[in-house]
This record gives structure tokens, sequence and C-alpha cells, in this order.
């Protein structure tokens, strides 16, 4: 197994202690489940890097590396609308998005194309990634009032919602071909 593989297969090892972290409730437990889950964010970053730089691109890791991601932002958003901090439609939205864009590049796949990522669904992560890390951070903040705090949580649910509702329509406008013929 290469390093890129290796630190998607740690993304997925962080996320139970990411998600232990946020749930104990010591003293600094939000600051110990941030730093994890941007550790795990970062290895997304570093693998991605990696294997294009070194020609480690594997099949393995193009199941694993999205797989990694998907699930790590996943758990974060399922705990935010648990603590009711981001309404259950925000999430759906993401997953949604996420399921349209694989079917899609399952459908290409079977035509023989191949629908690379486009740069709006690496915005996208990365805007999600900073907006669940300000989310995380925000309550832990001195001083900052409840109205701040709900401010903050709108600016980031709108965001995750506006990057992820661009990039997904970008990936079908720009591959609407995909479908010819097909209706």
């Amino acid at each position: 197994m290469n390093l890129p593989n290796k630190l998607s297969l740690l993304r997925i090892l962080l996320i139970p202690v990411f998600l232990v972290l946020l749930y104990l409730g010591f003293p600094g437990h939000m600051y110990a489940a941030l730093a994890v889950f941007v550790l795990a964010s970062l290895t997304d970053l570093a693998d991605g890097v990696i294997a294009r730089r070194n020609h480690l691109v594997t099949d393995f890791g193009k199941f694993l590396d999205p797989l990694a991601d998907k699930v790590l932002v996943m758990s974060a958003m399922l705990w935010l609308v648990e603590v009711h901090r981001m309404p259950a439609w925000c999430m759906l939205l993401v997953v949604a998005r996420e399921f349209a864009v694989t079917a899609l590049r399952l459908v290409a796949v079977g035509k023989g194309r191949v629908i690379a990522a486009a740069w709006s669904g690496k915005v996208k992560t990365a805007s999600t990634m900073i907006g669940i890390c300000l989310m995380l951070l925000a309550p832990e903040l001195p001083g900052l009032s409840p109205e701040a705090l709900r401010t903050l949580d709108v600016v980031c649910v709108a965001v995750i919602v506006l990057t992820t509702a661009y990039s997904g329509l970008e990936y079908f406008v720009k591959n609407r071909d995909t479908f010819s013929g097909a209706m």
C-alpha cells in the first residue's frame, strides 16, 4: 500500500476518534475534536498531492480517497445537525449532490468517458471543511454571543450550500451530453 492510500486510510481511522471527542465532555474536547478534523482534512490534501506528484495514483486510491472525504464530512455534518447547528436539509443537499455526481460519473464510464474532478468540486470540498472547522471552533471562543454564533452558522451553511449547489450544477451542465439519447 502506497503512502497516499495510507493517508486515506488514516483519514478513515481518524473519523471515530473525531466523533468520540465530539461527544466527550472533558474541558477542551472540542479543541481536540477540531484538531483531529483538521489533521484528517489535511491528509486529504496531502494524499492527492503526493499521489499526483509521484505518479502513485491507484484504482484503490481512486475509491478510498473520495470515500474517506465523504465519510469525514458527513460525520461532522451529522453531528452539527444533531446539535441543531445545521439544518438537516443542508446535509441532504450535500448527500444528494454526491449521489448525483457519482451517478453521472457511472453513466459516463458506461459510455467510455471519465469525468475528472472539477475545480468547483475542490472549492466545494475546501469551503465545506473550512466551514465545519469554523462551526466546531466558534462555540469555544470566549465572548462570542449566541447571536454571533447563529450568524456564523448561517454564513457557513450558506457557503456550503452555495458551493455544493454550484459544483453539482457545473458537473451536469458541462457533461449534459452524457445523457444524450438517454431520454
